[in-house]
């Protein structure tokens, strides 16, 4: 067994891989009441494309399938909905899918152990009839029509669609209505067989557990999955170069959104060779970010006096192993002259470096956020798988960003904030 642990905040890991080959993670809480577990694979809404073992040529699924599945795995062969079972015994269960990987979990504070069987069975054991999948896709088109009514995910899908040429992080995850009708069972049984694999997957449990008895309780209800390989994913090759400059798209918004967007180089995620660097690059990027744009920066004030914006910034750094990119967003109706004054800021700080002083500031600020983050078990635990899949350590977040310095803060600046790599998407009224 693997223990991991970090002196500062004196949180431990403990990490152990089954025989069955899924990897379990173990956060002691002493004293806490609230339980938390989440079970996900290392598969998600990029995965469309991929080589079954034994096989040569490519297998190509619609897009939408990883959360099609998500759905369907509640539903089990003996009639009942596991997530009603769930909740008829008092946990807050649910599930989702992201680009890399999808999960499903609960929270409770009573009978997690009567839930665990539930729980880990309906994950193990999916049951597709023509007829339940029909069914499922007037629901899925439902959720699609949803998404698609709201500006904040248009702009945002738009905004991947800009920067991306191939990759298929700008895919809607849950697919189009047009690929969804191409699904069915034995599609789904494809994929769940093929990446569904315990050495595929992993389980995540925090709480006021005995590291020995939540092991042998998990161990004890895996369903026997010898076979431990992988189907292998087929990523189109990315050109560094940004899809679309500018997108638009008219919606009915009563003030226009917008984000900038700034594509990384995907070799400069190096999250494949050195998890440390990969983080100390995502500590200098939030601390840019908040030094830019964050609500006690020079910009967003001068911009607020103004009236060219009328609330905080929303800014992100989202990666992977195989994309990498910042995302700014706000609302304006000057939101050309907004873009043109956080160019102007970007350049400003290349030319004459990050104040000492306001990098101290952010470098506490950022210190702080990331041990905020272990607070809360349903995001400890989250945080973790996501990790996990990324193949960091979340606990670095704590070191590295003490051992930071303004120098290196600055040639990330240089080396990512570029205007050529940097589009624009807009949504505004009809």
């Amino acid at each position: 067994m693997q223990v991991i642990e970090n002196d500062l905040i004196k949180e431990k890991v403990y990490i152990e891989k089954l025989k069955s080959g899924l990897t379990v993670m173990f956060i002691p809480r002493k004293g806490t009441n609230k339980k938390y577990i989440t079970f996900a694979t290392n598969y998600g809404s990029m995965d469309n494309r991929f080589i079954v073992p034994g096989e040569e040529e490519i297998t190509e699924v619609p897009d939408g399938v990883a959360h099609f599945l998500e759905h369907k795995l509640f539903e089990q062969e003996n009639g009942h909905n596991s997530l009603d079972v769930l909740s008829s015994l008092g946990v807050n269960a649910n599930a989702y899918t992201t680009n890399n990987h999808t999960a499903y979990l609960y929270e409770c504070t009573n009978n997690f152990y009567e839930a665990l069987d539930e729980f880990m069975n309906y994950v193990q054991s999916p049951y597709f009839t023509d007829e339940n999948v029909e069914k499922e896709k007037g629901i899925i088109n439902q959720e699609i029509g949803m998404y698609d009514d709201q500006p904040d995910w248009k702009v945002y899908l738009n905004a991947l669609d800009s920067l991306y040429v191939n990759n298929k992080v700008k895919l809607d995850p849950a697919g189009t209505v047009e690929s969804v009708s191409k699904i069915n069972k034995e599609i789904l049984y494809k994929c769940y067989n093929n990446f569904y694999k315990l050495s595929n997957m992993a389980i995540v449990v925090v709480g006021d557990f005995e590291k020995e008895e939540i092991f042998n309780e998990i161990n004890k209800r895996i369903i026997k999955n010898e076979d431990t390989t992988i189907a292998k994913k087929v990523v189109d090759k990315e050109p560094d170069k940004i899809n679309k400059k500018e997108i638009y798209e008219k919606m009915d918004v009563n003030i226009p959104l917008f984000i900038l967007g700034i594509k990384d180089k995907i070799e400069n995620n190096n999250s494949l060779n050195n998890s440390k660097l990969q983080i100390k690059k995502h500590i200098a990027i939030d601390i840019i970010l908040d030094i830019l744009v964050g609500n006690s920066s020079a910009l967003f004030n001068k911009l607020y006096d103004e009236g060219l914006i009328f609330s905080e910034f929303t800014s992100i750094y989202e990666y992977a192993r195989d994309y990498s990119h910042i995302l700014i967003q706000n609302q304006s109706f000057e939101y050309k002259n907004v873009i043109k004054e956080i160019k102007n800021s970007i350049e400003f700080l290349k030319k004459n470096g990050i104040n000492e002083d306001e990098f101290e500031r952010m470098k506490k600020k950022n210190y702080g956020m990331y041990v905020k983050e272990f607070e809360n078990i349903a995001d400890l635990g989250n945080n973790f798988m996501e990790s996990y899949f990324k193949g960091v350590n979340p606990f670095d977040f704590i070191d590295e960003s003490q051992n930071i310095d303004k120098q290196y803060v600055e040639s990330v600046l240089r080396e990512i904030f570029i205007e050529d790599k940097m589009t624009l998407s807009v949504v505004a009224n009809k």
